[in-house]
């Protein structure tokens, strides 16, 4: 039986709502008969670094999931967008806690980027297939978003780690129920997050089984 590690994170300086709070909640507790043979564990990160780096790999250490499927939220984004390559790359903004790590880079002296150990193709179709917009991306940018990505990647290229790894930034949510255009663009509500993540969950679980 395949397990999938399914991650979010909470509220942070200028995203007082994360919606990938709700969704990953969500997806954990989906019921599907594509699902029937997988094991889905949900968890919410607090942003900061240091939650990153204690929960990750216990939650790895412990659930050894074959398949890791993370989202975070892109405050000034409108569509999904599925990352192909996590960056050696830190800002220095300060995390939910105030912390940051003071350096420019993830690990020093490290390559420039590690790719995402997951056909991202594969969940750019399962998102289109939702009716939702979405693209491939190669900046995951330099929050915590991205130093998940980079954890992710070293996670799966470590013995015992998952052998799948994916990362997807969600836009945020309008503040009114009613959905706004953005730019000629319509703002993406929850039901849209909801049934691109389900449609990327399905494809993730499919190339778990393989």
């Amino acid at each position: 039986m395949p397990t999938i590690l399914i991650t979010g994170f909470g509220p942070f300086p200028g995203a007082p709502v994360n919606p990938t709070t709700a969704l990953g909640q969500h997806l954990a507790r989906l019921r599907r008969t594509q699902l029937r043979d997988v094991r889905l564990i949900g968890h919410i990160f607090t942003t900061s670094y240091a939650a990153v780096d204690r929960e990750l790999p216990a939650l790895i250490a412990r659930h050894k999931p074959d398949a890791l499927l993370m989202f975070g939220v892109a405050t000034r984004e409108t569509r999904i967008r599925i990352e192909t390559r996590a960056r050696n790359a830190l800002a220095l903004l300060p995390d939910e806690t105030g912390a940051s790590l003071r350096r420019h880079a993830i690990r020093p002296g490290g390559p420039a980027s590690r790719r995402m150990p997951m056909r991202a193709a594969c969940l750019f179709a399962a998102a289109r297939s939702a009716r939702v917009p979405a693209y491939l991306s190669r900046d995951a940018g330099r929050y915590l978003c991205n130093y998940i990505c980079w954890r992710g990647t070293e996670a799966a290229a470590a013995t015992g780690g998952p052998r799948l790894a994916a990362f997807v930034h969600v836009p945020p949510l309008p503040r009114v129920p009613r959905p706004r255009r953005t730019g000629g663009r319509r703002r993406l509500t929850a039901a849209d997050l909801a049934r691109a993540g389900e449609a990327i969950l399905l494809s993730m679980a499919a190339a778990a089984r393989r």
